[in-house]
């Protein structure tokens, strides 16, 4: 659902995400103080530039020969400011997606009820973003940015995780590792969570030293509550929907967990490389590695290229894409509750949606399917999802025709439908009540 908006930084180095300090020990990590102003640089005697990009090299080896990867070319590296960080956003953005295609990312979230009807993605984006990012690796130019920011205590860390990209793609292509699946935004998302779980891994490991960071007891347990308690810092994250927050940080938490997972499955890190050749297909996969690492296969759900929506006049199809678990993860939490949320999805296997607009009337419809890991859980997200329109359409009432397997609702937007039959539960919302018959035959023909 933000997958392909968030592939733009997904190469950045959020601060929240590196700001511990410690010794190339198992002892721990230590909070890092409050993160700088902006008007902090690296003019100061401790965070001179030439000496930070002096050290670049030296880590670029050692990252080398923790990952395995060989480095093949010389590093290009630059140091620069928020203002800078701030431009290279808008123009990536821009470079990356075409108009259009932001504005699909936008009326999606805007469908899901995810965001207002006037919300600016894009701005929110750049703003989103710039606040956090402490350096990046830029796969078009093959050159690694440091923030003129960062504290001292701080840069060796941004640069583990920002060098193990320039690794990564050195010996993998980044960009056509992440562009090979831009249809597909779980797909998307599960390499995204590849790419910088590989990286924070690696990052710790360096911290690490001696210790091999796969015999580490609780590493799943650490890192996140270490992440969110930095990342509470910044007011625009902080305040950001908990949508935004929890797919912002799905690669880098859940990311380098299944890494982590990862290590003491294959053995170790060569052993990692199948993840760039062989790549998993599914957030699922990423939750639960088991089903990566154990070769377990996922069914997939597909929908009719036509619905009875495509003969209402003004409608448009937009989209057809697919949430997963993380999708689902993050729709129930931010209408419901986190703990709620990640029980249900774990038992998410397939969806599949298609989403349609009404330009001149600024209203969006949707159908979409998914299937669950048996009719309990099924029956489970059934009620979970009803609850989720109750929130989203204040004005929501029932139709008489309405049955403990199928609702059907009246909001001022359109007709909802919501039914459910054996391990699957088919929706459609923003229907026009002349075509409600004929949207249940044909959620019932799937």
């Amino acid at each position: 659902m933000m997958r392909r908006l968030l592939l733009l930084v997904s190469l950045f180095t959020f601060l929240g995400a590196q700001g511990f300090s410690g010794p190339s020990s198992a002892r721990g990590f230590d909070q890092q103080a409050n993160p700088p102003s902006p008007s902090t640089s690296l003019e100061s005697p401790a965070a001179n530039p030439q000496s930070v990009l002096a050290q670049a090299d030296s880590i670029f080896e050692q990252m080398s020969r923790i990952t395995g990867l060989p480095i093949k070319s010389p590093l290009k590296k630059r140091i620069v400011s928020r203002p800078e960080i701030r431009k290279f956003l808008i123009g990536n953005l821009h470079a990356e997606y075409t108009p259009q295609e932001i504005h699909v990312q936008e009326a999606t979230l805007r469908a899901f009820g995810l965001v207002s009807r006037n919300f600016d993605l894009e701005k929110f984006l750049i703003g989103f973003y710039t606040e956090q990012a402490a350096g990046f690796y830029d796969p078009r130019t093959k050159t690694m940015y440091l923030a003129d920011w960062v504290p001292a205590d701080t840069q060796q860390m941004v640069l583990a995780h920002e060098l193990t990209h320039a690794l990564q793609d050195q010996n993998f292509n980044l960009l056509r590792y992440m562009h090979a699946v831009k249809s597909d935004d779980d797909a998307e998302a599960a390499r995204q969570a590849v790419v910088e779980g590989y990286a924070t891994a690696a990052m710790f490991q360096r911290m690490l030293g001696s210790t091999n960071l796969a015999v580490l007891p609780s590493f799943d347990t650490l890192i996140g509550p270490l992440i969110h308690q930095q990342m509470a810092e910044f007011p625009v994250f902080s305040n950001a929907p908990l949508f935004f927050r929890l797919e912002a940080l799905f690669p880098y938490i859940q990311g380098a967990t299944f890494i982590e997972k990862g290590l003491k499955k294959a053995g170790g890190w060569k052993e990692l490389n199948t993840l760039f050749t062989s790549p998993p297909t599914s957030t699922k996969a990423i939750y639960q590695p088991d089903v990566y690492f154990g070769h377990m296969p996922l069914p997939k759900v597909q929908l009719p290229a036509r619905t009875p929506l495509d003969s209402v006049p003004g409608l448009a199809k937009l989209d057809e894409n697919s949430l997963g678990e993380l999708g689902f993860n993050a729709l129930l939490g931010q209408f419901l509750s986190e703990e709620r949320a990640k029980s249900v999805s774990a038992d998410w296997l397939a969806d599949r949606y298609m989403l349609y607009e009404d330009g001149a009337k600024h209203s969006y419809a949707l159908v979409a399917r998914a299937r669950w890991a048996n009719p309990e859980a099924a029956l489970t997200f059934f009620r979970d999802y009803h609850a989720v329109l109750v929130q989203k359409y204040a004005e929501l009432s029932p139709d008489a025709r309405s049955t403990p397997q199928c609702f059907i609702g009246h909001t001022s937007s359109g007709e909802v439908i919501l039914s459910r039959a054996g391990d699957e539960v088919r929706w459609a919302e923003g229907v026009p009540a002349n075509k409600v018959q004929a949207m249940m035959k044909w959620l019932n023909s799937l």
